[in-house]
């Protein structure tokens, strides 16, 4: 029987992935643990394995690498010898006329398979007079369908602007002005429109009772691409779409409140030389600044836990333990590579995991597993001479730490004598979800991290 090869999920959030080579080749011998192909799914690359044994089939028309696959998308069979391929066939239903079944999309060690979640006992049973779902209906995306919801509208007739067809939000968006606003054009007016990518639903929004003419179609394609405007479009690469979907969903859903203050870090930084000096004399890797921020931070959030915590699906879900995610720059776009537990993991220990988890996540070699389940963040822009910032939260987490640089600055030491010192100052600024935590019990834990960072040996020796 043959055996179709789909596009996994790879995370409960993954809709689409690209798929980047085949691992074997067309006729080649595969068995069970074989790694067959290689996908980009949220953020990491992933090589799937084969569950099967049996001959790899790769149909004419299978994606070409680079392309950007649905979740489900037919890659290609493996066969048993002497069986052909069902696309050697014939036409007609392949599951039925050549008894076709699907490996279990997944990867085992290399990359998480994301199954159906189980129903909510709390959900609403469905009505059954509702109608049954046409399968040939368009793919739509779950914030499109949640949309089209809300608004009323009858999604199943639209037609998708998305990436491979898909109807999504701004569809629905333009769907529902149409529907409030009826639209006067003339059948010009609506030809330019559809030639120059311009919503009339949005213009006969925006002049209501007004009739659209091909001016104003003209007006409003100048307005939306001026014409001196030049340069090459260069579309989002995964992990910068990735990015930017859930930077707008954190605008649209978090409250977002900044507090800032500033630490002395002069022990910090005697500290961490001091450590140096010892592990590298003995050929050991010293800890680096983002290292020891990780340890303090998670201690921390042991005595904070209001701060290691999410906001999901209307309730509060509190952390039992603390998975810090550090922002790391790559090519391919920022990662957050995750160090769990690091509150019962030695400061050596931390420097070890996330030493590898960097190193891993600019080659573009992370595995699924290391780019989520966070529950706090870290973002230190000080290396490139940054004071403060405003980071931006990591969802689900509710908070997010933004480190500038270590600065040597004059500084009042005593205010009875004014005696002045210089010392290493280090600006931190706490991001957290208002929803989440009031501001008292987050001003306290940032004035905890300000002093764990003044007096380290505090959570150093816990």
């Amino acid at each position: 029987m043959a055996v179709e090869l789909l596009m996994p999920r790879l995370g409960w959030t993954m809709e689409e992935g690209v798929f980047v080579q085949w691992l074997k080749q067309d006729g080649e011998q595969v068995r069970p643990g074989d790694l067959l192909y290689t996908i980009e799914g949220d953020k990491a690359s992933n090589d799937i394995e084969s569950f099967e044994s049996g001959i790899l089939r790769i149909p004419p028309d299978a994606p070409v690498p680079g392309t950007t696959l649905l979740v489900g998308a037919l890659l290609g069979y493996i066969v048993q010898p002497g069986e052909p391929a069902p696309f050697e066939q014939g036409s007609g239903d392949r599951r039925q006329e050549s008894g076709v079944r699907s490996q279990e999309s997944g990867v085992r060690q290399r990359a998480i398979v994301a199954r159906s979640p189980i129903p909510d006992p709390r959900s609403p049973i469905p009505d059954p007079r509702s109608p049954i779902p046409d399968p040939r209906s368009p793919a739509i995306s779950p914030r499109a369908r949640r949309v089209a919801k809300e608004l009323g509208v009858a999604w199943a007739a639209l037609t998708g602007s998305g990436r491979t067809g898909r109807i999504v939000e701004r569809d629905v968006r333009a769907a529902a002005r149409a529907q409030a606003t009826p639209v006067r054009a003339s059948p010009l007016a609506r030809r330019v429109a559809e030639e120059l990518g311009v919503d009339i639903g949005q213009l006969a929004s925006d002049a209501p009772g007004r009739r659209i003419g091909r001016a104003d179609v003209e007006q409003a394609a100048r307005v939306a691409v001026p014409a001196a405007m030049s340069g090459t479009a260069t579309p989002l690469s995964g992990v910068r779409k990735i990015s930017a979907a859930r930077l707008a969903q954190t605008a649209r859903t978090v409250v977002p409140v900044t507090l800032t203050t500033d630490a002395d870090a002069t022990e910090l930084v005697r500290l961490r030389k001091q450590i140096a000096a010892d592990l590298t004399s003995n050929g050991l890797p010293a800890p680096s600044y983002n290292d020891m921020l990780i340890r303090l931070v998670a201690v921390a959030l042991s005595e904070h836990p209001a701060l290691n915590a999410s906001f999901v699906d209307d309730d509060i879900v509190q952390h039992a333990a603390a998975h810090i995610g550090v922002a790391v720059d790559t090519e391919r776009g920022l990662l957050v590579p995750v160090v769990r537990d690091a509150g019962s993991k030695s400061l050596q220990q931390i420097a070890a995991d996330s030493a590898r988890l960097i190193e891993q996540a600019r080659a573009g070699t992370s595995l699924a597993d290391d780019l989520r389940g966070g529950t706090f963040t870290i973002s230190n822009l000080g290396m490139y001479q940054i004071d403060a910032f405003t980071p931006v939260i990591n969802l689900p987490e509710c908070a997010i730490l933004g480190v500038g640089r270590i600065q040597a600055r004059p500084v009042v030491i005593d205010e009875e004598t004014d005696a002045v010192a210089v010392r290493r100052m280090m600006a931190l600024s706490l991001t957290f979800d208002h929803r989440v935590v009031d501001g008292a019990p987050a001003a306290r834990f940032l004035n905890r991290v300000r002093e764990f960072v003044e007096r380290p040996y505090i959570w150093l020796v816990r």
